[in-house]
This record gives C-alpha cells, sequence and structure tokens, in this order.
C-alpha cells in the first residue's frame, strides 16, 4: 500500500473536502508546492490558485482556492482558505460570466477569482 497523508480542505464558512492522499499540490506565495507522506513540516501562505489532489485510490479532486494557509505535520496536510470549492461544484456558464464582468468592470480581484475557478474546472 502507497504511503498517504491525511488532508483537510476547509473554507470559511464550511469542511470542503476530507480524506487521504498521496500528493497534494497547491499555490504558495513562494511558488507551486508539492506535498507527499512524509515531507517536511510546512507553514505557507495560500495565493488563489487551484489545488490538487491525488486521492489514495487514484482519483483526483481539484478546487478553486483563494487565500489562506496551508500548513503539514505529523502526515497531516490542513489548507484553511478563505473560499474554496470543488470544481465539481462550480457553474462553468456563471464563472464565464463573471470573468467577462470583472474584466469590463477592470476589478482584478474579481477578475483573478473567475479565472482560478475556470483553471480549477479545466484541471479536473
Amino acid at each position: 500500500m502507497a504511503a498517504e497523508l491525511h488532508v483537510e480542505l476547509v473554507a470559511a464558512d464550511r469542511s470542503v473536502w476530507s480524506g487521504e492522499a498521496t500528493l497534494v499540490v497547491a499555490r504558495t506565495t513562494s511558488g507551486d508546492i508539492g506535498v507527499m507522506p512524509g515531507h517536511q513540516p510546512l507553514l505557507g501562505v495560500l495565493e488563489s490558485g487551484p489545488v490538487t489532489i491525488r486521492t489514495s485510490d487514484g482519483a483526483t479532486v481539484v478546487a478553486a482556492v483563494h487565500g489562506g494557509f496551508i500548513s503539514f505535520a505529523d502526515n497531516k496536510l490542513s489548507l484553511l482558505a478563505e473560499i474554496a470549492e470543488l470544481a465539481d461544484e462550480i457553474d462553468v456558464q456563471r464563472a464565464e460570466r463573471a470573468l467577462e464582468r470583472a474584466k469590463s468592470d477592470t476589478d482584478g480581484g474579481a477578475e483573478r477569482r473567475a479565472d482560478v475557478r475556470l483553471r480549477a474546472v479545466a484541471a479536473h
């Protein structure tokens, strides 16, 4: 059996995903990071971007994450996000409309959030 780590992806308003994984890739202020079982302890700041979780059963879970923290110790990875949604939950047409609206309003923050949502769906 492959080594596993326990992952908790939590948004400010709910638990988004919890389970066992073999790899998690997330974007931090220091760049993209991959965490596997046995990784050195870490604490980092999450940037807006897709988070990819390779589950123990070989599936891939992708979420759009906007800000927060990542913490790893004792084979437990916590992703504490301000906003997080699974790619399966994202309404692509709504996200595309939000992206266009943000571009026309020159709202950089809204544009980044909409872009991350669409990238999470595309990676899924």
